[in-house]
């Protein structure tokens, strides 16, 4: 962790809700990549001296699908994120190590469907500004892939010419921009 970015970091800050989504996408039909996100997203950093712990989570019913009925009620049912007994996605971080010029790596524990997993996300990190409301931010913009039979999404069907419907792995991009939560005049 590189000192000049520990000693940017103090205190809390708070996901903005408007400007924060979890993003993926996967591969469907061997031939395009079909995109989605998860758009309720809470998340906070805490900084105290050399610490820092990122947590975050998304409601799973605020995932971008919405037509048809069907599709958007298979997704969230039992054979993927099984809302009703799982509503929320959630990564909390172990580690988070600061690179070179805005790189960043953070190394934590993703859990999808009430399954846990090791994961780690690469990405950039930009420092705190002054935002136009005069609040301090930070920004995160990361990624992950994994396999999402670990968390037990197993449904697949066959394409007629050979090959998945929909490919195994699944990338997350997770972008979070943050408000200074414990500033005097916010």
């Amino acid at each position: 962790m590189s000192a000049t970015a520990v000693t940017e970091l103090q205190g809390t800050y708070e996901a903005d809700p408007i400007h924060s989504v979890f993003g993926f996408s996967v591969v469907h039909n061997g031939i395009s990549t079909y995109r989605g996100s998860l758009d309720d997203v809470s998340a906070t950093l805490r900084a105290e001296g050399d610490e820092l712990a990122l947590e975050g989570s998304a409601s799973v019913e605020s995932i971008s699908i919405r037509q048809p009925e069907m599709f958007r009620a298979h997704v969230l049912g039992e054979e993927f994120f099984n809302a009703e007994e799982h509503p929320e996605v959630r990564f909390t971080s172990k580690s988070i190590e600061f690179g070179e010029g805005e790189t960043v790596t953070v190394e934590g524990e993703l859990e999808v469907a009430g399954r846990r997993r090791d994961a780690t996300a690469t990405g950039i990190y930009r420092a705190p500004i002054e935002g136009p409301d005069g609040n301090e931010r930070v920004a995160f913009e990361l990624e992950t892939t994994f396999d999402r039979r670990d968390f037990g999404f197993e449904w697949q069907m066959q394409l007629p010419s050979g090959g998945n419907v929909l490919d195994w792995d699944v990338t997350l991009n997770v972008h979070l921009e943050l408000v200074k939560a414990d500033q005097e005049d916010a």
